[in-house]
């Protein structure tokens, strides 16, 4: 009977070491399979970080595009199979089964996305801003939410270690103080100008695809920011004026904008232009007791009341923990490695609110009075 129970013993400690190990490699990147992704679109002029991303972590196992020449063009300056291209999306979702898309068309085109992966939950991440305007944006948070799926968003200035850092000084020090005031630029010469697409171009610049012009394409930035910024703050009114200054290229929508989004103890002003010489994307933020400008993606001056000189920092990726790959940031929050704040950068919460924004600030530019939210 001794020897029974030893060898049971036994038994149950190498039973119990293996579902350890077993949990431990199911948690570990190194042991998972990668995430199969499929993409909703290729007129997007950000499709090709998708289209040449070579990491382990996703892989791509299909391309949904209407459009037969875009999707040759494309297939043969990335070296990709014609077999990933498909015409049908429902078709694609059903043959390739992916576990999260990613939603390379216009802007107005996501809830379609949504629409067709949120039943069959499949994860969506979209290219900001999330919807062209609130009801669209309601309707999918609905469909998420009811699915159980993530519907992420993706901007630029979510990879920023400068947005980290502004944060923490914000939000995680007593640095500046009380946030007073936030000043958002983001711009450049204009989607001719710098010479997008033909495709992208197309649906960028007309009101109904993209929802707007440089209010909606660039706006979108300033709204993102300032809501992180403000933990999921809600704005109290919201004004708006828009500009086209280049009637002749851009007929159809503004090519220029400035949003004024009042706070009940803080404003932030955001400055989004096709017009300016130079392309730029910074951002400035004042507080009681100090303030800090994020001049691009790894450049900081900031200046408070207890040291008296501005400084200078470099910052990195590395030792703020920023992901720089957006869909390795999609990955690990399928996976459950990483939990998505319920206001952070990529966050549905975040993006419907930067949806309402934007919709108060067309609105106001329209009708040139200030839009009161509730």
């Amino acid at each position: 009977m001794k020897l029974k129970a030893q060898v049971a013993a036994i038994i149950y400690l190498i039973t119990f070491a293996t579902i350890v190990v077993t949990a431990s490699q199911a948690q570990s990147p190194a042991f998972n399979r990668p995430l199969r992704i499929a993409a909703a679109g290729a007129t997007h002029g950000h499709v090709p970080w998708i289209l040449r991303r070579n990491k382990p972590d996703a892989i791509l196992v299909g391309i949904f595009e209407p459009d037969i020449d875009l999707s040759a063009r494309l297939a043969k300056q990335y070296n990709l199979p014609p077999g990933l291209f498909y015409t049908n999306l429902n078709q694609m979702l059903a043959t390739v089964k992916p576990v999260a898309v990613v939603a390379f068309g216009s802007i107005y085109e996501h809830k379609a996305v949504v629409q067709a992966c949120a039943p069959m939950g499949i994860h969506v991440m979209v290219e900001k801003p999330l919807a062209t305007n609130l009801a669209d944006a309601e309707e999918m948070a609905a469909l998420a939410r009811k699915n159980n799926i993530y519907l992420l968003t993706n901007f630029e200035t979510s990879w920023y270690p400068t947005t980290a850092k502004t944060y923490q000084l914000v939000n995680d020090s007593s640095y500046v103080g009380k946030l007073r005031k936030v000043v958002i630029h983001d711009g450049h010469n204009g989607p001719k100008e710098i010479g997008v697409n033909p495709e992208f171009f197309k649906w960028l610049t007309d009101p109904v695809q993209n929802g707007g012009g440089a209010l909606i394409d660039f706006g979108c930035y300033g709204a993102n920011l300032m809501t992180y910024l403000m933990k999921g703050g809600q704005p109290v009114s919201v004004t708006a004026v828009t500009r086209q200054f280049k009637p002749s290229v851009y007929p159809k929508v503004d090519d220029d904008a400035t949003i004024i989004v009042d706070y009940p103890s803080a404003q932030c002003i955001i400055q989004a232009s096709w017009n300016w010489p130079f392309s730029r994307k910074d951002m400035e933020v004042y507080g009681e007791t100090g303030y800090v400008f994020a001049d691009n993606n790894t450049d900081m001056r900031m200046k408070n009341q207890r040291d008296k000189i501005e400084r200078k920092e470099i910052v990195s990726a590395d030792a703020l923990g920023v992901y720089t790959d957006p869909f390795s940031y999609l990955a690990n929050v399928v996976s459950g490695r990483i939990k998505e704040p319920q206001f952070g950068l990529y966050s549905l919460e975040t993006n419907i609110i930067v949806v309402k924004i934007l919709d108060a600030a067309r609105r106001s530019a329209q009708t040139g009075k200030t839009v009161l939210l509730k």
